[in-house]
């Protein structure tokens, strides 16, 4: 990871914090603890409907991201514990079947549940997966001293290297065609907007400044995972590293490697059910469905989730979601949306002149990041 990007990481954390933070004195100053309803206050209808495209498109990127990951690492997981190689082929091994069947086994009851604070023991789980991650990729970079397999071998293992001298060494700035998605999948790994509000309505003691301790906690942990995981798996496998760092451990006897492809298999199949409660809600909202009714409640997350597994099926890589999601929807709700909001609640407010030239500059930033992210 080189020096350019880790100052990227760094950046993004600290004004995702800001933003949460600009968001949390809107909620406090309007008393809306629901993001649709703060838009339509704020601006009106349009407020209303770009606050639910851009929550529900940022909601449904990630939910697609995580299938994804099932889709491509959970047939390879089952094949490993089946005794077969890559070259098996069957129904029950193919990544499309087993999305769908994921989708309808674990995730739907999981969403069918009428509150959002039961996930909060699966969303535990799921980050003690890829805390375990975090440690095996960490504990990978001791272990292989810069493996390049052999790709021209039949049966590729560890004990088949390749070393040169120059490709072990790393380069601490670099540019090239992988480059221009680092904006947009930095921005898109640090949007959690759309579930602040309704944690923070949810908190038992849900006060301003103890949901700010909850944000900063929370981005420092995720920052130190992405950070670590980012530099030592390039100090692992330097310029051949992938996007999908697991498929680099390709050594077919690795029960470790084994081990943590299904923690991150269950850690992504455990998120989604509560990214996909804010795009329901957004719905409900945005239809003013304020009463809660059974059948509604199981027809919408019944047609959501036919969706969400029809575009996984279709859409050919996960660069195709980040570059888009992180180039529209994460943009609004990290930089845009929070700073015209506040700006906006605030502009008869002199008292408040100081934040409100923090906040246009923050609202300039963001419309300079979409002009980056669009040339």
């Amino acid at each position: 990871m080189n020096i350019w990007k880790r100052l990227l990481l760094i950046s993004v954390t600290l004004l995702s914090i800001y933003s949460i933070n600009i968001l949390l004195a809107c909620a406090k100053e309007t008393g809306c603890m629901v993001y649709e309803k703060l838009g339509e206050q704020v601006f009106g209808t349009p407020g209303k409907i770009i606050v639910f495209g851009s929550t529900s498109l940022q909601n449904t990127g990630a939910m697609l991201s995580y299938l994804f990951i099932v889709k491509n690492e959970l047939p390879a997981a089952i094949k490993f514990l089946m005794g077969e190689d890559d070259t098996f082929v069957a129904w029950y091994v193919d990544g499309r079947v087993l999305v769908v069947a994921v989708t309808f086994l674990i995730i739907l009851p999981l969403c069918l549940l009428k509150n959002l604070g039961y996930l909060g023991y699966t969303s535990g789980f799921s980050l003690t997966c890829m805390v375990f991650f975090l440690i095996v990729v960490i504990y990978k970079k001791f272990q292989l001293s810069c493996p390049f397999l052999d790709r021209n071998a039949t049966d590729a293992t560890f004990s088949n290297f390749s070393f040169d001298t120059e490709a072990c060494r790393p380069k601490y700035v670099t540019f090239n065609s992988k480059s221009v998605y680092a904006l947009p999948t930095i921005a898109f790994a640090f949007v959690c907007h759309p579930s602040v509000l309704p944690i923070y309505s949810e908190l038992k003691d849900h006060s301003q400044k103890r949901m700010q301790m909850v944000t900063k906690i929370s981005f420092f942990a995720m920052f130190v995972m992405y950070f670590l995981t980012a530099i030592f798996g390039y100090l692992t496998f330097y310029d051949s590293v992938q996007s999908d760092l697991l498929h680099k451990y390709q050594n077919k006897d690795d029960i470790l490697v084994l081990t943590v492809r299904v923690a991150v298999i269950l850690a992504v199949i455990l998120t989604v059910p509560v990214l996909f409660f804010t795009v329901r809600s957004s719905i409900f909202e945005l239809a003013r469905k304020t009463k809660f009714h059974l059948c509604q409640h199981i027809v919408v997350t019944l047609i959501l989730l036919m969706i969400i597994n029809l575009l996984v099926i279709f859409i050919p890589s996960m660069k195709d979601i980040f570059g888009v999601v992180g180039t529209t929807s994460a943009n609004m709700l990290i930089f845009i949306l929070p700073s015209s909001l506040y700006l906006k609640i605030t502009h008869q407010d002199a008292s408040k002149l100081i934040q409100r030239i923090w906040a246009s500059l923050f609202l300039a930033l963001g419309i300079l990041f979409s002009m980056l992210c669009t040339l």
